[in-house]
């Protein structure tokens, strides 16, 4: 059976149940009785599917833009330490937009 986390997640909790009992494993053991939060981890590691979605960045220089976070931030505590109120404010705010960004670009 070739089937990956989004198909399984996908599926109802009948339907999860009907492939459980086609198989021979320890962690599926009282399949009927669970629920899909516990059916689906569980069916993952019988069928040797990864558990999770993997998220990728596209369309940008990830790397790149996580380096002038953390740049951002140690000017972020430098303003704050000498008491410079705007420029901490902007810097926070371009924190804030580099990190949506990164977050718009996820696949």
């Amino acid at each position: 059976m070739d089937l990956t986390y989004d198909e399984l997640h996908a599926k109802t909790v009948a339907e999860l149940r009907d492939i459980a009992s086609e198989l021979e494993y320890d962690s599926l053991h009282g399949y009927s009785t669970m629920h899909k939060e516990q059916l689906l981890p569980a069916l993952c590691e019988a069928l040797g599917v990864e558990a999770h979605v993997h998220h990728e960045v596209v369309g940008i220089d990830k790397k790149k833009m996580k380096a002038e976070i953390r740049e951002l931030k140690a000017k972020r505590d430098a303003a704050r330490e000498a008491g410079d109120r705007q420029e901490f404010k902007k810097i926070l705010r371009r924190i804030h937009r580099l990190k949506g960004d990164l977050r718009r670009h996820t696949v």
